[in-house]
């Protein structure tokens, strides 16, 4: 009994993918580059670059690949929660900062990465 139920149960699965069988369709044709000369809607966009002020830790500094990485509260004009991440920065901006300092900072986001623009030392 079960082996006559597998089996049927086999046949109505095939019978059901040879139903919804779909034919291949034709390859479109390539647009050619004159029609879409002129045409902006098919190039990705930038993301729109935004601007938040934190506080936060250093946690570790690379001046030679210009990151820093800092244990940060809450960045409400980029909703973000309180978090640890890293940053790329120029090294002149890291003068008189170390790993364990009380910072605030500015950082321009463009969707991807973050730089920080402006740091200071908020434990003096």
């Amino acid at each position: 009994m079960k082996k006559s139920l597998i089996i049927a149960s086999s046949l109505a699965l095939v019978a059901s993918l040879a139903a919804c069988k779909k034919e291949a369709e034709a390859p479109k044709p390539a647009e050619s580059a004159a029609a879409n000369a002129g045409s902006m809607s098919d190039m990705p966009m930038a993301m729109e670059m935004k601007h938040g002020k934190g506080v936060g830790t250093v946690t570790e500094i690379d001046a030679a690949k210009g990151m820093v990485t800092l244990d940060h509260g809450e960045i409400a004009e980029l909703q973000w929660p309180a978090m640890k991440m890293g940053f790329a920065i120029k090294p002149d901006l890291l003068s008189g900062i170390k790993v364990g300092d009380k910072v605030s900072f500015e950082i321009d986001w463009d969707g991807k990465a973050g730089t920080v623009t402006k740091i200071e030392n908020a434990s003096k």
